[in-house]
């Protein structure tokens, strides 16, 4: 009875170690996945593009218009269409900051492309490169912009337009569009709270609701008018 109580239970040891050994694994891809998940992957280095919060600027005005925006979105695209020359006339006249928030919440209505992921990528691409013509590449953007549940348009179309843009498109600058180098950094930004979807406009770090007219949304919210 004593050696049958000393015997070594060999079957219960190969369980528990197949336990502990699937423990690990899990939690090795839990923490692969939380990596993921909070790796920017490569941040784009320019001056002009704000590496904390995403945003890609424009002028040097003393008030602040901020907008949030997916390159997909249809009601993004009315606000370009709406508001888009007086907020560039705005630029241009010294009296705002514009801030540019590419987002990427309309992937999923691209047909598997990522189309929104790849034009934000491409917007940082540019604004990296060459930031002169950057505002130039934006406005493009819009007026190319693909309906949803298409797939949008392709990386060698996104390349071209930027040359139409007038933007100095190197070998690098084509590389970068191509392998979407920032669309991980893209996917990480977020819109500001208190928002809903896009697009979103804040006017001096406050939520404007969108009207589609510019005097109401942006002009009448000016303190240097």
């Amino acid at each position: 009875m004593a050696t049958a109580a000393r015997k070594t239970n060999w079957f219960a040891i190969w369980v528990s170690a197949g336990v502990v050994a699937v423990l690990v694994g899990v939690i090795a891809v839990v923490a692969v996945l939380n990596t993921r998940a909070t790796d920017p992957g490569p941040v784009p280095q320019a001056g002009g593009i704000n590496r904390e919060t995403g945003a890609i600027i424009f002028g040097d005005g003393p008030d602040k218009v901020a907008t949030y925006v997916d390159f997909m979105c249809p009601y993004c695209g009315q606000f370009e269409e709406t508001e888009g020359k007086t907020i560039s006339g705005l630029v241009d006249d010294g009296s705002i900051t514009l801030e540019v928030h590419p987002v990427t919440i309309l992937d999923r209505l691209s047909q598997g492309t990522e189309y929104s992921s790849r034009a934000a990528s491409a917007m940082y691409a540019v604004a990296e490169a060459d930031p002169d013509n950057a505002y130039a590449f934006f406005r493009a953007l819009w007026d190319k912009r693909p309906e949803e549940q298409t797939p949008g348009l392709t990386d060698d179309e996104l390349i071209q337009l930027a040359k139409d843009s007038g933007v100095n498109v190197t070998a690098a600058l084509e590389k970068s569009i191509k392998d979407g180098e920032y669309k991980t950094f893209a996917q990480q930004q977020q819109l500001p709270e208190g928002a809903t979807g896009t697009p979103t406009l804040m006017v001096n770090d406050t939520l404007v609701p969108v009207t589609y007219d510019p005097e109401t949304d942006i002009v009448a919210n000016l303190t240097s008018r």
